[in-house]
């Protein structure tokens, strides 16, 4: 009598609902798997498409070739750092700008708003943020990885809603009549109270630095500064270029074929390279991920 019940509960928009979760679920979740099992399955087997649900005749080729390549510990070793000291330089300057624009008594407060709202809409481009950056002289150098951009807007409007929604404003007001300033609140009342926001926007910041490519591509000329990003394409391509080499010549066809075939099982080693240290960490985030993601959903 209880399960017939329950079905008589689930509605015909459960039922799609949940087809659907599920259905997105598997088209995020799936292409990582793939390629993970991609990545220890023998190279062979890959490229003739019998890995698509489980590995096939495991193997560590992929893993080996790439950790032959110098060049990757490198772009490892430079990535760390422009995510690490770009992500700090972000907050440093996010937070407590978020926290001043909060206060609407501040002079000349709605200009100041719409003058970073505009960049929200309107960007400089490529050629000016070439010329900006050559004038600062960061061309072909690791602070231009890092100082490129201090404020992305959308973070900082994320921020400002928490202080404005998560913070009674009678904490800062109690403050005030206690001969608080304001950079007394904000050390001592607004940032302990800020750790939620603060974790959101380490994780938008870091994941945007470990993941550059374009500022990478356009700023840095010298090979010992390339981040992660430029040199596994650097790696991919330098493999390909061989079995290109290789296709030359008629007598190794299938030296050909097993370039072509450990390339492919690379290509899936070095997307799971990359990709393994955000997996990683975003577990620690996560309980302040959802905190922080959930601001202003709520009202009362």
């Amino acid at each position: 009598m209880k399960s017939r019940h329950r079905l008589k509960g689930i509605s015909l928009f459960d039922v799609i609902n949940t087809f659907l979760v599920v259905l997105i679920t598997f088209m995020i979740a799936y292409p990582l798997y793939f390629c993970v099992i991609a990545s220890f399955s023998d190279p062979t087997q890959v490229g003739a498409g019998k890995t698509l649900l489980w590995i096939k005749d495991f193997s560590l080729e992929a893993y080996r070739n790439i950790v032959k390549e110098s060049r990757l510990w490198v772009g490892y070793r430079n990535t760390i750092i422009y995510t690490v000291l770009g992500t700090l330089y972000n907050l440093v300057l996010t937070i407590p700008l978020a926290y001043v624009m909060t206060k609407q008594r501040m002079p000349f407060h709605n200009a100041i708003s719409w003058f970073f709202f505009l960049t929200m809409y309107v960007s400089g481009g490529m050629i000016p943020s070439y010329l900006l950056m050559k004038d600062l002289k960061l061309i072909d150098s690791p602070l231009a990885m890092i100082v490129g951009a201090g404020v992305n807007c959308y973070n900082m409007i994320v921020a400002r809603q928490y202080f404005a929604a998560s913070i009674s404003q009678d904490i800062y007001e109690a403050a005030y009549v206690d001969g608080a300033s304001e950079l007394k609140c904000f050390t001592r009342i607004a940032l302990p109270l800020a750790k939620p926001i603060i974790a959101v926007l380490t994780l938008y910041y870091g994941v945007g630095h470990w993941n550059s490519y374009y500022n990478g591509l356009l700023y840095i000329y010298k090979a010992k500064y390339y981040p992660l990003q430029l040199v596994l394409r650097d790696i991919l391509i330098s493999n390909q270029t061989i079995t290109i080499d290789a296709a030359g010549d008629v007598e190794s066809m299938k030296q050909m074929m097993a370039n072509a075939h450990a390339a492919e099982g690379m290509k899936y080693a070095i997307i799971f390279i990359a990709s393994a240290p955000l997996l990683i960490i975003y577990p620690f985030l996560q309980k302040y991920f959802e905190k922080g993601v959930m601001i202003g959903a709520v009202k009362g």
